[in-house]
């Protein structure tokens, strides 16, 4: 059987390979029939030189080139959307419709578009200007950047065409897309578009390249590389690390999603207000998708009173009686379980655990809900945040009010934080304790709703502190913060003025361009 074709240096062609691999499909348990290299280090030099070369062409191009790319590559999605969602459904037992068609594709294009609008306009470029000392700096492209996708995203976060893709391109720099190798056929396909829309809009044509899999000692050089500019990664916690390791040890910028349990406090004035439903919008949150979100809420906090008892009686039924959905792959569902045992062996009862009618007959898992008390979980707080990744989540019981902020103190950083309360006000109080807790662990605070949306919004931080991403400062969703992973900060002093980058010059590039002129920010050009 043919092996496919990688993309280096503007060509499809054969790889430099060492053995072969193939994704499955996990509703059936099943191989798909394509083969895919595990390139060699040949492959990824060779990238990586022509990287370099396509970004110092893009570094000298009109950022309009960078808006028509982006915004043709959008159509392109859109024009080819049902092909590709029907691969990706293949690839990752995620419904097309709506999961893939009628959500993730439209947020695809829709944040490929924003990219383009923001790379054109240039406020995130953030120019600025001190016309005494005669010194102005602004934000430009890093240089090559290598984006690692995850597998429960395939296209809103995937190399090829996700949020770290969209937004390395709208700084000005070439991406080098590594595939998740669990969905390789759908990111050859996404590819193949960026592609045909690079060749269309005039970039270079190793402003877009595609290598499937590589051995674990060269993805590791890969990431050191000094040609390399910056690494964005979505995946596992293991895996991130020790690229992280290799990225850090010669400063390499490598922006990290990691682990998130993301915690919801529900106070005891909204259980007795609604604590039906909210028992039935947990568990909709929960095991929506087999609870394959980066934001699902893995675990919630309660006093342990009769009304967090019933609402636990409530969702107890619906995680036995619901239908466990399909994982995304063997490594999810091996992951998931050997976690959920962990946690088991730490202490955690068992609340639920079973599959309903209907249930999956592929990769798949027990609905499961586990519980420990706040003592419990406050003697070994490491293991009890231990990440189950999919269609569970741990009930943590404590006693007063003083246990929820403890419990809280002794949390990791988490995408997410969730306070529900009650509509009268008589949460009051302890919302303002909790929320002072909770705000510094995690990267966005929500009041009332569950976390597992992630609106693709210029206000959104799809971040937190450590494990939940590598830097607390940044954002993964939500332009144009998040171009800045992808820029670094350059200062021009004394300059000759027919030298400067245009976006530094007196006037104003495009007339609505953001710029702080001598402390003042401004659309207006410089007298």
């Amino acid at each position: 059987m043919a092996v496919e074709q990688v993309l280096i240096g503007g060509q499809w062609r054969e790889a430099n390979h060492d053995g072969t691999f193939h994704a499955d499909n996990p509703a059936l348990k099943q191989p798909l029939p394509a083969q895919y290299p595990v390139s060699t280090w040949a492959d990824v030099d060779e990238a990586l030189a022509a990287a370099a070369v396509a970004f110092q062409e893009m570094r000298q191009m009109a950022v309009e080139k960078l808006g028509l790319f982006l915004n043709r590559f959008a159509e392109l999605l859109d024009e080819n959307k049902q092909a590709l969602c029907e691969l990706a459904n293949q690839e990752s037992g995620l419904p097309v419709s709506p999961r893939l068609l009628d959500v993730e594709m439209p947020r695809t294009i829709n944040q490929l578009r924003l990219a383009a609008a923001a790379a054109v306009e240039g406020s995130w470029r953030m120019a600025t200007i001190d016309s005494k000392a005669g010194i102005r700096s602004y934000y430009a492209g890093i240089g090559p950047v290598a984006v690692f996708g995850p597998n429960n995203f395939p296209l809103a976060f995937s190399g090829a065409a996700g949020g770290d893709f969209a937004a390395a391109i709208a700084a000005g720099n070439p991406v080098i897309v590594k595939a998740n190798p669990a969905q390789p056929g759908t990111t050859r396909e996404l590819t193949k578009l960026a592609f045909q829309a690079v060749q269309d809009s005039g970039l270079p044509p190793a402003a877009v390249q595609l290598i499937y899999h590589m051995p674990n000692e060269d993805g590791l050089k890969f990431v050191a590389d000094p040609r390399l500019g910056a690494i964005g990664f979505t995946g596992s916690k293991g895996a991130g690390l020790k690229l992280k390791e290799a990225a850090d040890k010669v400063g390499k910028p490598i922006y990290l999603e990691l682990s998130s349990i993301n915690p919801v406090v529900i106070l005891p004035g909204a259980l007795a207000e609604r604590g039906e439903a909210l028992a039935t919008e947990f568990q909709t949150s929960c095991l929506m998708a087999a609870g394959q979100f980066c934001t699902n809420p893995g675990l919630v906090i309660l006093l342990d009173d009769d009304k967090s008892a019933k609402f636990v009686d409530t969702v107890k039924a619906g995680f036995a009686g619901a239908p466990s959905g399909t994982l995304l792959d063997k490594g999810v569902e091996a992951n998931l379980t050997q976690n959920l045992k962990l946690l088991i062996d730490a202490g955690a009862d068992v609340e639920a655990s079973g599959s309903g009618e209907g249930s999956s007959q592929g990769y798949t898992c027990p609905n499961t809900l586990l519980s420990t008390s706040a003592e419990k979980f406050l003697a070994n707080p490491e293991a009890f945040q231990t990440e189950a990744f999919g269609n569970s989540s741990l009930i943590v019981k404590a006693a007063n009010l003083n246990e929820v902020c403890a419990v809280i103190d002794s949390l990791e950083g988490n995408l997410t934080g969730t306070i529900y309360s009650d509509t009268a006000g008589s949460d009051d109080p302890a919302y303002d304790l909790v929320a002072l807790h909770l705000r510094v662990k995690v990267g966005r605070l929500i009041d009332d709703k569950m976390p597992t949306g992630v609106a693709v919004s210029a206000a959104m931080n799809h971040g937190g502190p450590f494990p939940a991403t590598g830097h607390p400062g940044f954002t993964a969703v939500g332009i144009p913060a998040s171009i800045h992973r992808f820029a670094m900060l350059q200062s021009f002093d004394n300059v000759r003025p027919s030298r400067l980058p245009r976006e530094l010059q007196n006037e104003n590039p495009t007339g609505s361009t953001w710029r702080l002129v001598d402390g003042v920010w401004t659309t207006e050009n410089l007298a």
